[in-house]
Formats: C-alpha cells, sequence, structure tokens
C-alpha cells in the first residue's frame, strides 16, 4: 500500500463524526454503554442513553450533555419487557424525529457449572442477552425503514464465537445474536439497514469483570483474582486486555458512512485472541 494511501486512511478514521445523527444506546448505565454514549455524543450525535437503572443514566446522561455540549436523553428501560422498548424508542424519535443508531449493548452474566446453573438464571441471561436484542430491533426497525436508512450494532462477545466453561447461558446467548444479526441484515438490506455486530475481548477493567467475575473465577479456580487478571490477558496475542476505547473505535466506525458496505459482520475486537 503505497504512503499516500495510508495517509489517506488514516486522516479519513481520525475525522469520523455523526453530526446531528439520533442514536441510541441500551444498558448505558455503566461500564461500556456509558464509554459508547460518550464517544457517540462526542462524536456529534445525539444520545438517548437507556438503562434499567434509572438515576444512573439520569446522572450519566447529564455529565454528558454538559461535557460535550450536545443534548442527550436519559431512559429508564428494561429490554426484557417488550412495552418498555416500544416506549423507549418512541420517546427517542418524539424528542428528536428520528433513529439513527441503535446500539443494543445490554447484557448479563450468569457463571456457572452446567449442573449448579439454575433454570431462572438460564432464562434471565438468554432473555436479556438474546430476547432484548430482538425487542429493540423490532421497535427500532420501523422507524428506520420509514427513514430509508439505520444502522444497528449489537455488543457480542468472544465468547459468542467459541464455547466457555461455566459460561453455558451466556455463550448460547451471545452466539444466537450472531445468527440473529445475520438474519437481520439480510431481511432488512433492501430498506438501507445495516445490521452489524462487535465482539469484544475480555474487558478486564469493566465493572462486570472488578465486581464479579474476578472473584467468580477466583473461587471456583482456587486462585488469586490476580492470577485470573494474567491468565485473561495472555489469551491475546496483543498481551493486553480489551478497553473501551477499542470498542468506541469499532462502532463509531461502524456506525459510519464508512462503513456503508459492511451488513451481516460480527466484528472481533479481540486482540487476536479469535481469529
Amino acid at each position: 500500500m503505497n504512503t499516500a494511501l495510508v495517509r489517506s486512511l488514516r486522516s479519513g478514521a481520525s475525522r469520523i463524526t455523526l453530526p446531528n445523527q439520533v442514536a441510541l444506546i441500551t444498558g448505558a448505565g455503566r461500564g461500556l454503554g456509558e464509554a459508547l454514549a460518550r464517544r457517540l455524543a462526542a462524536a456529534g450525535a445525539r444520545v438517548a442513553l437507556a438503562d434499567v437503572q434509572g438515576e444512573a443514566v439520569t446522572r450519566i446522561a447529564g455529565n454528558i450533555a454538559q461535557a460535550e455540549k450536545r443534548p442527550t436523553l436519559a431512559l429508564t428501560a428494561d429490554v426484557t419487557d417488550d412495552e418498555q422498548v416500544a416506549a423507549m424508542v418512541r420517546r427517542t424519535v418524539a424528542e428528536w424525529g428520528r433513529l439513527d443508531i441503535l446500539v443494543a449493548n445490554a447484557g448479563i452474566v450468569r457463571s456457572a457449572p452446567l449442573t449448579e446453573l439454575g433454570a431462572a438464571d438460564f432464562r434471565l441471561v438468554i432473555d436479556v442477552n438474546l430476547t432484548g436484542y430482538f425487542l429493540c430491533a423490532k421497535h427500532a426497525v420501523p422507524v428506520m425503514k420509514e427513514q430509508g436508512r439505520g444502522c444497528i450494532i449489537q455488543i457480542n462477545s468472544v465468547s459468542g464465537r467459541r464455547g466457555s466453561p461455566g459460561n453455558s447461558a451466556y455463550v448460547a446467548g451471545k452466539r444466537g445474536g450472531i445468527g440473529f444479526t445475520q438474519s437481520l441484515a439480510l431481511e432488512l438490506a433492501g430498506y438501507g439497514i445495516r445490521v452489524n455486530g462487535i465482539a469484544p475481548g475480555h474487558l478486564l477493567d469493566s465493572p462486570l469483570w472488578v465486581d464479579s467475575l474476578f472473584a467468580q473465577y477466583a473461587a471456583r479456580d482456587q486462585v488469586s483474582p490476580a492470577e485470573i487478571r494474567r491468565r485473561y490477558e495472555a489469551r491475546a496475542p496483543l498481551g493486553r486486555a480489551c478497553t473501551y476505547d477499542d470498542v468506541a473505535h469499532a462502532v463509531l466506525f461502524l456506525a459510519s458512512d464508512q462503513a456503508a458496505y459492511l451488513t451481516g459482520q460480527t466484528l472481533d475486537v479481540s486482540g487476536g485472541e479469535v481469529m
């Protein structure tokens, strides 16, 4: 590749903006969802943040609006509830007249060996991680069809690419999400709607890991949390954990016109752990 072309590609990537586009992000009350909302707002989008934790998402939406000098919208919604999801989309469209980008980020983990995993926990993980994605897409798509364009991005996981011991429910939901993304992409391509996913590697500094998974896995394997971290960092050939910025870069790209010829893909952002 010639030097001029490399410079052009780098320059274009650094200038990705989404001026006045409307983005709706679920699971935006903390962690990765919050980071993605901040990045999209910084790129010029009007961002609606949705989360089951209403107080947290209201606070974060206010912080983003103040920092970016852009309007935001805080929405309390449970993605497993059909009517709450419908109301979430209606409220966004009522506020700004359109919906250009949906980021289906809400997700949970219940980790346990198969014989110790309760049926209720299995159903809950599938309900949030897969049915929640379905409901969000179901209610966003009519708006996007009427506009003649739109972009749906599911936050998947490296676990959606392969099995993970003790995480059967989570893997099942995420693997199903990859197939659902492909099916939607085929169904919606003729309406100008692109559907893609991102499969991040291990976000070891996220609340999910810091508040829960390190302790769970350390107890399971009878080692220290520091040893669990070392093991997961070593899984990536690039030798480090995935970061919010790594995922946000990919989301911004997929949401932009630079990804106009991409649909039905789940982009691995895993430091080479999945190839």
